[in-house]
């Protein structure tokens, strides 16, 4: 008996000094696998233990209590770690506070959704890549799960590169006659009739309302490549008809353009809808231009992030967190947005100077926030139609895919408003 009791007293006395002792896990270029780091945080705070951001230190590493399980879950993981004793804390402490340095507190693992349609396509998601490779758990949703209340359960969303507009990605010119193509048509013709609609850009307003909703509640919302001004187009548009007649088999409006309400985005305003079949973009909102691949390339292609200041701006702070601060670009649906069509309460995080073409932004709506991200792949520049899935285990420090998690994490640093 008095065996059992001195080994649990000595239990507890090991777990007490290995919690006096801090783990940090640096995400400056010392870092072997920047995007599992985020999964280590994450599953941290699933365990319901906080985890310290450190903003702007070595990269914006994260600090959390020590312990053996942690450690091990780094090693098997492949992420870096460094073991911070009393003193080293106070010193990492004493560097924040000197210079464009902040501490957040992580303190819940968001409940993630991702927005997608239950059929498979011919394209993958960098969003639901980087979240499976960083071992963050989702779940997928789509229109019916929206609409019937459910999207209220999660406090991050992601839109996949879907078309909230109703004209199937305009990819009509391309793929009208692709068994895929023809395939997504007849399944979304369908749902839109279940759900109550008789035409699929009446149900994606629907959907994009209520998503916007969502937002005003306190939801945190994030959206890549078509996904980004397609829902504020869908939004501007709500009582307009802007898709033609072979989306819904009805004419568009002629005076479409008129009615355009720009104040109900969230992001753009001012832009020129393109209700054309056979013109790819949605708008004049989108930079893509068809011979940009052969003007820029790859290799002359890249978009900087802004240095805002840790201590008083320190939401932008969070979701620019790199360990550099210029970032490969990367071409797509929709690849990157006029800074001319940006609002001006909108946050640029991060533009082309140059072309003055801004990839990267984000704002407040309501109790929430949205944040659109230009382009399909960070490490795929073209990614076309029917590509293979990047594989991230050879692009485990991708500086364009780090933007992604930091948008995952960023609700834990937030408490959402209680619902009366």
């Amino acid at each position: 008996m008095f065996r059992n009791i001195l080994i649990l007293f000595l239990t507890v006395l090991s777990f007490r000094i290995s919690f006096a002792q801090k783990l940090l896990i640096p995400m400056d270029l010392s870092q072997s696998d920047h995007l599992k780091a985020y999964g280590i945080a994450y599953k941290i705070l699933e365990q319901g233990i906080n985890v310290e951001w450190l903003l702007n230190y070595r990269g914006g590493s994260f600090l959390f209590d020590s312990h053996s399980e942690f450690e091990k879950l780094c090693r098997v993981r492949g992420v870096n770690y460094e073991v911070i004793a009393a003193g080293g804390e106070a010193k990492i402490f004493a560097t924040i506070e000197e210079n464009n340095m902040e501490t957040i507190m992580l303190e819940k693992a968001p409940k993630v959704a991702v927005y997608t349609p239950k059929s498979k396509l011919p394209w993958d998601d960098a969003v639901t890549l980087a979240m499976t490779y960083a071992e963050i758990p989702y779940e997928k949703i789509f229109d019916e799960e929206v609409l019937t209340g459910k999207l209220d359960d999660y406090d991050w969303l992601h839109l996949h590169h879907e078309d909230f507009t109703g004209q199937y990605s305009k990819f009509y010119a391309s793929f009208a006659n692709a068994p895929w193509y023809i395939e997504q048509q007849i399944q979304s013709e369908a749902l839109a009739k279940k759900l109550g609609f008789s035409k699929v850009s009446d149900s994606k307003k629907a959907v994009a309302k209520r998503i916007k909703e969502y937002v005003a509640a306190g939801g945190f919302m994030f959206a890549m490549c078509g996904a980004t001004d397609s829902f504020d187009i869908a939004l501007s548009a709500d009582k307009v008809d802007i898709a033609g007649t072979v989306y819904d088999r009805d004419p568009f409006d002629p005076n479409a353009q008129k009615k355009i309400d720009y104040d109900k985005t969230f992001a753009f305003k001012d832009f020129v809808v393109y209700t054309d079949p056979m013109q790819t973009e949605f708008s004049n909102i989108d930079t893509t231009p068809r011979n940009r691949l052969f003007l820029r390339g790859a290799e002359s292609d890249y978009f900087s992030l802004f240095d805002f200041s840790a201590k008083y701006d320190p939401v932008p702070t969070m979701l620019t967190q790199n360990h550099t601060s210029v970032v490969k670009g990367f071409m797509g649906l929709t690849t990157a947005f006029k800074k001319e069509l940006i609002k001006e309460n909108v946050i640029i995080l991060g533009e082309s100077t140059p072309t003055n073409e801004v990839k990267y932004l984000h704002g407040k709506f309501g109790e929430g926030t949205f944040t659109f991200y230009g382009g399909h792949d960070p490490e795929d520049y073209t990614h076309l139609v029917g590509d293979p899935p990047t594989q991230l285990d050879l692009h485990k420090n991708s500086p364009g895919y780090r933007l992604i998690l930091n948008n995952v994490l960023f609700p834990a640093a937030q408490k959402k408003p209680q619902k009366t």
